[in-house]
């Protein structure tokens, strides 16, 4: 049996035991900062202690851990010779300059010899020790002075020499010496780097290359040819070339070289040249003044597709490739395009782009490898987009133009659709040809799509574009304005069964289709643009606002079109009723009559509809139809009255539907409100006239909610009702100097506040008696006035003072009454 030790030994136990395990954490952690100072000593080359002997000092100052540089030796080593070359070639910069003139030419010669001689040969010393970042500073040093002999050599024997020559033969001598330079450092090194490979892992760490001449001397090259060209005079083509043929050695070099550096000057030249030559090109043939220089400068463009082709050809990264390929292809395009806009009329310019972006596609894919395939597509695409967005101008102004009919309805009737849609929007330039453009890009999307996994997004590209086509069609052949209206007609209708074709595919695909909706807001956007074009002329806007109530109706009944149809069949046939009162000429008032057949056709719409998601925008539809009556009848109070009436009926067959029982309180105040426009007709000014139906309602509503409800509040059931008449007729009773009104509006209040003292009733008894209250005292207020200017002033505060009094006295008395009182006025309802 386990027998456990009493509480306070178990505690010093614990304690013993925690002290010792503190203590060997202590040492264990002395030996873990002993190592890790071991091991970065021997990182930094620096001789570690013996591992099989003890070391003679233990590290000093247990439980601190031991110091690590902030910066490797390397690193240090490296900024200190980059500094170091940087500062002595700084120097020579300066003897250069400056203290030149101070010597003869044999002092200047053997100078800058031997330091240049000096320079060039200490690293071949220097990586046979292993000593590759001195061998590379020093090196460095010696090809910066390379560069000062030349100038040297330039300024004492050579100053009748033009300066662009000379510094482009300089530059091609000096970047042929830094290669030869460095493979002739390397080749004199090899026999230490072979010792240094017999001795094994402790001397073949050591770098015996030279990295620095090989990225040095291709970065040079990049300026002889491009000096050359401008020391000769050459002109902007020959310059061009220049620049693409550079671009060409350097893509070559990239291509072929194995070294990083090298490769990455080789790169980056390529770019900056070929993307200069390529936008010198491309000004060159795109400014033309004729085919031939147009030609001359396509050409130039053809060389950098061919540069860009080449390298996306053969270089290994697939994204490198896929870009390089798509500037090829765009550039080929630009090329073409050049000529054909200095060739052909320009309106032809666009079309001729995009017949060579096609063409980019049609190379067999046997003969290309994948990403430049891709590559092309894209440059394809590119253009295809572009020529979209050339076109946009147009459709623009096809889409916004009718709008200006708007402030001049039945002004006119144009005879062209051109003039009819372009009446204040400039007609855009080459614009003939952008039917053939939209229509082209439309079939590509539509061809290419088919079977890929972007086909929904094609599709929906596709039938946009036609759309377009189809819209511009009409100003772009410049019909005459019925047939411009007619063919915009046949467009809503392609586009609507476009939109049923689309809906039933997405009911065989089980899934939602974006060309349903699309179909739909093109069918919505193109009868609005017609609605506009038909203002033009009396007869058109009449005939057309028929046909889209028929057409918008007829699509109605179909289950994806629902939605959108049914509401736009009602506003057209709102636009139409409109149309119709202002044809007869007839006064706003009276076009409002008519404007109400909307809202009860949508009214009897909505309820054949049913729960439909079709329901809910014929009724927004309706409403605002309604709106619309008021707003035109409002001039006319009578007929004002005679519309709210109507509509409360509209309202009130409305709320017979169990879904729309809501409907009822708007047919409630449609009713109150055409009462009161009619009282408002006929001149009626007293107050009880507007209040008393309202009132009337109110309490017939309350006192059949509390025989339902018998808990509701008297305040909820009547409180409302009986203000809406006894607070106006307080107030017009108040200003009013007859007896006549205050008799009555007391005998009222009277008679609500004791029929809320027999029923317990809070709102009749709280709201009669106080009018009751008011009422009293509007009445005796003139005699109160007329006691209170004959008493001295001394009597209001002697009386505030005795009423104070009787109040302390009886405070007690006061409070048990008040609880009383609150009681059983609390037993009210």
């Amino acid at each position: 049996m386990t027998t456990l030790p009493p509480p306070a030994e178990e505690l010093r136990l614990l304690d013993a035991e925690l002290w010792h395990l503190d203590a060997r954490r202590a040492v264990l952690l002395r030996r873990r900062e002993w190592l890790v100072h071991t091991l970065s000593a021997a990182s930094a080359r620096q001789p570690a202690p013996d591992r099989g002997s003890t070391p003679s000092v233990w590290p000093a100052g247990a439980g601190t851990a031991a110091r690590r540089p902030e910066t490797p030796a390397p690193k240090v080593q490296n900024v200190l010779l980059l500094l170091g070359g940087i500062l002595l070639t700084i120097a020579a910069i300066a003897f250069t300059l400056v203290s030149w003139g101070q010597m003869g030419i044999a002092g200047r010669a053997l100078v800058l010899g031997a330091v240049t001689v000096a320079a060039l040969g200490v690293p071949v010393t220097l990586l046979r020790r292993g000593l590759g970042s001195t061998a590379e500073a020093v090196a460095g040093l010696g090809m910066a002075l390379t560069v000062l002999d030349a100038y040297a050599l330039h300024e004492a024997l050579l100053t009748g020499t033009d300066g662009l020559r000379y510094a482009a033969a300089a530059s091609a001598v000096l970047a042929g010496t830094w290669v030869a330079y460095g493979v002739g450092v390397s080749a004199l090194a090899s026999p230490a780097r072979e010792a240094a490979a017999r001795k094994g892992a402790a001397g073949g760490g050591a770098r015996l290359v030279l990295r620095l001449p090989a990225p040095l001397a291709a970065a040079t090259a990049q300026l002889p040819p491009l000096l050359w060209a401008l020391a000769t005079g050459a002109g902007p083509h020959t310059l061009t070339a220049v620049l693409l043929v550079t671009a060409a050695a350097d893509t070559a070099v990239a291509l072929r070289t194995t070294r990083l550096s090298v490769r990455i000057v080789a790169v980056v030249g390529a770019c900056g040249m070929g993307a200069s030559g390529v936008l010198a090109a491309g000004w060159l043939c795109w400014s033309a003044s004729g085919p031939g220089s147009a030609a001359r400068a396509a050409a130039l463009l053809a060389l950098a597709a061919t540069i860009a082709l080449v390298a996306a050809r053969f270089v290994p990264e697939r994204e490198i490739a896929i870009g390089s390929a798509l500037a090829g292809g765009l550039c080929l395009v630009a090329g073409v395009g050049g000529v054909l806009r200095a060739s052909v009329p320009g309106e032809w310019t666009v079309p001729g782009c995009l017949a060579g972006a096609l063409a980019l596609t049609t190379v067999p894919p046997t003969r290309l490898p994948e990403p430049v395939r891709r590559g092309l597509a894209w440059a394809s695409l590119t253009v295809q987009g572009l020529a979209v967005l050339w076109a946009v101008p147009l459709v623009a102004g096809t889409l916004i133009g009718p709008a200006a009919w708007v402030g001049r309805i039945w002004s006119d009737a144009p005879g062209g659709t051109r003039a009819a849609v372009f009446a204040e929007v400039p007609w855009p330039p080459y614009a003939a040809t952008v039917p053939l453009v939209l229509l082209v890009v439309a079939g590509v999307q539509a061809l290419t799509g088919r079977g890929a996994t972007w086909r929904p997004v094609a599709t929906t590209g596709a039938l946009v574009l036609g759309w377009a086509t189809a819209f511009v069609l009409p100003a772009v052949l410049d019909l005459p304005h019925p047939a411009g209206l007619v063919t915009q007609g046949v467009v809503i209708v392609a586009a609507l069964g476009c939109a049923e074709w689309a809906r039933r595919a997405s009911v065989e695909a089980a899934g939602p289709s974006p060309s349903h909706l699309t179909a739909v807001v093109l069918a919505l956007i193109t009868s609005l643009h017609l609605a506009l074009l038909s203002l033009a002329s009396e007869p058109a806007t009449i005939g057309v606002l028929v046909a889209l109530t028929a057409l918008f109706g007829a699509a109605g009944v179909r289950r994806g079109l629902g939605p959108f149809a049914a509401p736009a069949s009602l506003g057209y046939a709102t636009a139409l009723a409109c149309a119709i009162g202002a044809s007869a000429g007839w006064q706003p008032q009276h076009t409002a009559l008519l404007v109400l057949v909307v809202p009860g056709a949508g009214a009897v719409i909505a309820a054949r509809l049913g729960g439909t998601s079709a329901a809910v925008p014929v009724e927004v539809t309706g409403t605002v139809a309604m709106v619309l009556a008021v707003v035109l009848a409002v001039t006319d109070p009578p007929t004002l009255a005679l519309v709210l009436s109507l509509g409360a009926v509209i309202a009130a067959g409305t709320a017979l539907r169990a879904e729309r029982r809501s409907g009822g309180y708007v047919a409630a105040v449609l009713f109150l409100l055409a009462a009161w426009v009619r009282l408002a007709a006929w001149e009626v000014t007293t107050a009880e006239a507007y209040t008393l139906p309202v009132t009337a309602a109110a309490l017939v509503v309350g006192f059949l909610r509390r025989r339902r409800d018998p808990a509701l509040s008297s305040w909820a059931a009547y409180g409302a009702g009986l203000t809406v008449t006894l607070l106006p007729s307080l107030l017009a009773a108040w200003e009013d100097r007859h007896w006549l009104r205050p008799l009555v509006l007391g005998t009222a209040a009277l008679a609500v506040t004791l029929v809320g003292a027999r029923h317990r009733l809070q709102a009749p008894l709280v709201l009669g008696g106080s009018v009751l209250a008011l009422v009293a005292l509007h009445e005796l207020a003139p005699y109160i006035a007329q006691v209170v200017g004959v008493l001295p002033r001394w009597v209001a505060p002697a009386l505030a003072g005795l009423l104070l009094l009787a109040l302390g006295a009886t405070y007690e008395q006061r409070l048990r009454d008040a609880r009383r009182v609150r009681e059983v006025f609390g037993r009210f309802r």
